[in-house]
């Protein structure tokens, strides 16, 4: 086996023994939900028990390895080649509503560019799997983009961040606009089930600001595998640490592009 695969494998591992642990949580957080310092970025017991197993089985098989884990924050060396990027509960809010959107993510980057990536989504009990030329699965079985290329046939997805109330950088117009020029925009409050969901072609494009290396790891070499595309908004190389991402099944990549781009400069008008 190749060193990815083998990455790949113990991700698998960790990111089922977690998705156990949520599902254990489920409808049981009431009494253990705590804000962490914005209005809406919730943390539960049940993201801290999910970590915690995780970072056991990572640390045992890779002890030399760092990790950047969203209630952990960073551990290890952070100049090591490997990085886990772990969300423990990706859509916590989700959960603690009991609505049925959030997962498992754990990505792997190696000297800064994601190699491996697993999403798990306990209550639907789908696990998407991808690693650089392994190609990306969903319970095993191969997935692909959509192939659809014109907006007004498409199906998107975006999220809003946490600041969006103390921001007018809050994604607003753009859901507007494209809300206007396509079949739907949706939001699942999840990152990476969205960049899952358009890794097997339920969704045809997403885009989002806002967001964590530990939201998007994951879910781009899964995108990559399934055939997509993963840029910034004018559709320059991605910059995991601007938290903006533009990822779509590649073939309306341009134009979503372009859509983004005039809403941002005021171009576009509904």
């Amino acid at each position: 086996m190749t060193n990815l695969q083998i990455f790949l494998d113990i991700a698998t591992e960790a990111a089922m023994a977690a998705g156990t642990v949520l599902q254990g949580y489920l409808g049981k957080v009431e009494d253990a939900i705590t804000e962490k310092g914005r209005p809406g970025d919730l943390v539960t017991v049940a993201d801290k028990a999910s970590e915690t197993v995780i970072l056991d089985i990572l640390h045992r098989h890779f002890p030399e390895h760092s990790i950047l884990a969203e209630e952990s924050g960073k551990l290890g060396n952070q100049d090591n080649q490997f990085l886990w990027a772990i969300d423990p509960l990706d859509g916590t809010t989700n959960f603690a509503h009991q609505y049925p959107f959030f997962a498992v993510s754990i990505g792997l980057l190696i000297n800064g560019i994601p190699e491996v990536g697993v999403i798990y989504d306990p209550f639907h009990d789908e696990l998407f799997r991808a690693a650089r030329d392994l190609g990306a699965t969903r319970n095993r079985h191969s997935i692909r983009v959509s192939k659809t290329s014109e907006l007004e046939k498409s199906l998107l997805v975006t999220g809003f961040a946490y600041d969006r109330r103390e921001t007018s950088d809050n994604n607003y117009a753009e859901f507007c606009h494209l809300t206007h020029l396509t079949q739907g925009v949706r939001r699942s409050g999840s990152a990476s089930i969205d960049l899952a969901h358009v890794s097997c072609g339920r969704l045809d494009g997403y885009w989002e600001r806002g967001l964590s290396p530990w939201d998007m790891a994951a879910g781009i070499i899964l995108l990559q595998e399934a055939g997509g595309k993963v840029t910034a908004y004018d559709g320059s190389a991605f910059k995991m640490e601007t938290g903006r991402i533009l990822a779509t099944n590649g073939h309306l990549h341009y134009k979503l592009s372009h859509e983004l781009l005039g809403v941002k400069n005021g171009g576009l008008h509904m």
